[in-house]
């Protein structure tokens, strides 16, 4: 592994990766707020990423509105922001050498032909099925460990079965870099010692443990927070229209506050009347992963 900076004696290196297809909402500010928190206890660096690895996803001008919010909430970061949209080379040669290594193959497969199987069952690894059509890369899950285990800071040892997740895309046919590859290959030569993101990207764990082992590069230690849900209970995100975060300074010191409260901390009442940055020092001073509740989602405040 290269890291990215010269320090190599990292304690801590945290961060928060947004994809920029939308303002950020409360469920964003939780999980960017959680990831901040620990690492600033730890006494580590706390980065920020965007991936922007599917341009057509990104609207122009999203990625700088998110870098704003979180200066607004008082939430800033070390090191440089890194912009996938920029790393196509270093995803290419990572694939290359699963390629070399029998791990990854060209699948010319369309989701209709295997929508009724769940998961991908694999008809391409043993040569591509139709010459003539357009190809994505997938990665051989039949191929890691069996079963795939890793332990989470909150759920503790946590155990898949690589058959039921299938055979993840790695690069798409229209050629753009999938999640996977990139946030693996990302976290490595940024030196990530520790990924702390939302409970939505548990079960993606497995895949990126496998290609971490494959490409020999460090394993992060892991914790997945508890997600945030609306009304009807399905979680907060960008297509399910949730509303974009405060940008007034009352608005941003209550959901601040109400973030505080979303990840179990019990801040005490008054705190919600302070600017961010007591209570992100209030934050620090008494933030413990211990008191996160090990349920999969709790719900979103009610706006006033």
């Amino acid at each position: 592994m290269v890291l990215m900076e010269t320090d190599t004696h990292i304690r801590y290196r945290g961060r928060f990766a947004p994809t920029p297809s939308g303002p950020l909402h409360f469920g964003s500010l939780v999980a960017a707020l959680g990831s901040y928190l620990d690492a600033r206890v730890a006494g580590g660096e706390w980065w920020v990423r965007i991936e922007d690895i599917d341009p057509p996803r990104c609207p122009q001008g999203a990625a700088a509105t998110v870098l704003r919010q979180l200066e607004a909430f008082g939430l800033e970061w070390d090191g440089k922001v890194l912009w996938q949209h920029r790393r196509a080379p270093a995803y290419q040669s990572a694939l290359d050498r699963l390629v070399e290594q029998g791990l990854a193959y060209a699948c010319s497969c369309s989701r209709k032909q295997w929508r009724n199987y769940g998961v991908y069952p694999g008809w391409c690894r043993s040569g591509v099925g139709n010459a003539e059509a357009p190809c994505a890369w997938r990665l051989r899950s039949d191929l890691g460990e069996h079963p795939a285990r890793f332990d989470d800071r909150l759920l503790g040892t946590l155990t898949f079965d690589p058959a039921a997740l299938g055979d993840v895309v790695l690069k798409r046919k229209d050629e753009l870099f999938a999640y996977q590859l990139a946030v693996v290959v990302d976290d490595a030569e940024q030196g990530m010692t520790d990924v702390v993101r939302g409970m939505d990207l548990l079960d993606n764990t497995p895949w990126q443990r496998q290609l971490q082992r494959a490409l020999g590069y460090p394993r992060p230690r892991y914790l997945h927070l508890p997600l945030v849900v609306a009304d009807n209970g399905q979680k907060l995100s960008k297509q399910n229209l949730a509303p974009t975060l405060a940008d007034d300074e009352r608005g941003i010191r209550q959901q601040l506050f109400d973030a505080l409260i979303a990840l179990d901390q019990a801040p005490p009442s008054e705190l919600a009347h302070s600017p961010p940055r007591e209570q992100l020092a209030w934050g620090i001073a008494h933030w413990s992963a211990a008191r996160l509740a090990t349920a999969p989602t709790r719900p979103a405040p009610q706006e006033s």
